[in-house]
């Protein structure tokens, strides 16, 4: 039980630095904060028209590359 409690407090750290990061890298863009949210919301929309694709499971993401280099990530995936 203590184990479970080290593990998750580690996994917290980890996520909270992951959205501290965005939301560092969304101010440096001019981006606004819920931006990833918005942009999935509206995938969502548009794709939720194709039977083809598993849109519970569209993930969009801005991914740090490099020191200098962010992408934008947006995984679509169709069902099987």
């Amino acid at each position: 039980m203590i184990f479970d409690f080290i593990f998750r407090s580690n996994k917290s750290k980890d996520e909270a630095k992951k959205r501290l990061t965005l939301v560092l890298s969304y101010e440096r863009r001019g981006l606004p904060p819920n931006f990833v949210e918005k942009l999935r919301d509206d995938l969502v929309y548009v794709f939720s028209k194709y039977s083809q694709f598993d849109i519970d499971k569209i993930e969009v993401d801005i991914k740090r590359e490099r020191e200098n280099f962010e992408e934008l990530w947006i995984s679509i995936p169709f069902k099987q």
